[in-house]
């Protein structure tokens, strides 16, 4: 069910288990969120500015070295510019890490996927992810 009340957004990459448990976690606790597969969608520096404000967060907390090429880019380096990371992770969409999820109580970048769950007005009672680990939500 899609809740007008609730919306919940999820910039999600399909190849990536976390994302993937973050996606299954919202529709099991009853939400239908809007999916962003953002490696098609690109981002824009305005959004990923307005992203991280609200999460309290720098480009650096959510730059992806695994499986990119931040490390050849030069990013890794401790004097690396937060504006130069942005403007390569506008560049590059695959150097922001994922999934970061939107909803009224907030935004985050939900590494590991339980994260998801503190920014949800319902949870589900219990959630198995796709190594078989079970999670319970805390409360």
């Amino acid at each position: 069910m899609t809740r007008a009340d609730f919306p919940v957004t999820i910039f999600h990459n399909p190849s990536c288990g976390t994302s993937r448990n973050v996606v299954a976690m919202v529709r099991e606790a009853g939400l239908e969120p809007t999916v962003v597969e953002y490696l098609k969608a690109g981002w824009t520096r305005e959004q990923l500015l307005d992203l991280l404000a609200q999460a309290g967060a720098t480009p650096r907390d959510w730059l992806r070295d695994k499986g990119t090429s931040a490390a050849e880019l030069g990013l890794l380096e401790p004097g690396v510019a937060d504006d130069a990371i942005l403007e390569a992770m506008v560049a590059h969409p695959i150097l922001v890490n994922r999934p970061i999820v939107v909803t009224p109580k907030g935004v985050a970048l939900c590494r590991p996927s339980e994260r998801a769950l503190d920014l949800l007005d319902a949870v589900p009672e219990s959630f198995t992810k796709e190594d078989g680990e079970v999670v319970r939500p805390r409360g």
